[in-house]
């Protein structure tokens, strides 16, 4: 356990994290609170109300006060050579939780606040000293084809590509993850001279006997269809363990089937499936992942291996050197 990291954790986490703590309500309450907080340096969160014409965003607070933060103090950004923040970057905080420090107050009362400087606390106390194979608290932002985007503490933002979402094949990020999803991650690299973080998902999944313990032959088990070749229909059964199933036509990724298991093969990292029925399941978004008993934040995996120990095809991570 990295007790260093889980206490800075509880600190910094994802914008909204701090928004409905009774510290942090009370912080943003009165002008004589943000004073104090402006003193201290604390850290608070408040809803981003609207982008103005300068691209400066207002900030709810108490009665009476506006909060702004300029758009120079909108995104803190450690590689020296980055430009300044795109526009959307500012456009899309717009109605969503942001963090902030108070730098002071103008003439008229209002509040100037910084996002940017909060950002920095959490990536010089906290995300600076991470290390490849470190569990962390993430929260997704954004999703694209090639992958999702977290929050890891602050609104900092980390990029988990589709590869590393889970074993099993995706055609998409949304097949797996949802905006605003809380999830468990480990990082999968850091680079301190650019502020580059990148993470992962799929060890903590679970490795191929994990999720096959799950299962037995003669069982019949509801599956996702991911991927329909000629050879054959690869199903999914958990998000890392997928079996497969003759081809057979008019089938579709995405689409749900019942399926019977025929074998399970740890020396081939292969499980044999029939398929019994194919179905759409209702609308709706992907189940929370199933993370490996124990896991938490705090916690660091130097050394993972999917594949059984009996099988020539190996799938690892190796997080320390």
């Amino acid at each position: 356990m990295r007790t260093d990291i889980f206490d800075s954790a509880k600190k910094y986490p994802p914008e909204g994290g701090l928004l409905c703590t009774p510290q942090n309500r009370l912080a943003i309450s009165s002008r004589a609170a943000l004073e104090r907080a402006c003193i201290e340096g604390t850290i608070l969160e408040a809803q981003a109300v609207r982008c103005v014409s300068d691209l400066s965003l207002e900030v709810e607070l108490c009665d009476g006060i506006k909060g702004f933060i300029p758009r120079e103090e909108v995104l803190y950004d450690p590689n020296p050579n980055a430009g300044p923040p795109r526009d959307i970057a500012i456009l899309t905080r717009v109605g969503k939780p942001v963090c902030f420090k108070v730098l002071g107050f103008t003439p008229d009362g209002n509040a100037l606040l910084s996002r940017r400087e909060a950002q920095r606390e959490c990536y010089e106390a906290y995300l600076y000293g991470l290390e490849p194979g470190d569990v962390i608290d993430a929260k997704i932002t954004h999703l694209e084809h090639f992958g999702a985007f977290a929050d890891i503490g602050c609104g900092y933002v980390s990029l988990m590509t589709i590869d590393s979402i889970s074993v099993s094949r995706i055609s998409h990020p949304r097949d797996r993850l949802w905006c605003g999803m809380n999830i468990l991650a480990c990082v999968r690299s850091i680079d301190r001279e650019t502020g580059r973080i990148s993470i992962s998902q799929r060890e903590l999944l679970g490795t191929w006997l994990e999720n096959a313990a799950k299962f037995q032959p003669g069982h019949t088990v509801a599956g996702i269809i991911r991927g329909v070749e000629s050879y054959g229909v690869f199903i999914e059964l958990t998000p890392n363990l997928a079996g497969l199933a003759e081809y057979t036509p008019d089938v579709e990724p995405g689409q749900s089937a019942a399926v019977y298991i025929k074998s399970i093969n740890p020396a081939k990292m292969k499980i044999k499936l029939v398929i019994v029925d194919v179905y759409n399941a209702p609308p709706g978004p992907p189940k929370r992942p199933a993370y490996v008993d124990g896991i938490k934040a705090g916690m660091h995996i130097g050394y993972w291996r999917y594949s059984p120990p009996e099988c020539d095809k190996v799938i690892e991570t190796r997080f320390d050197p």
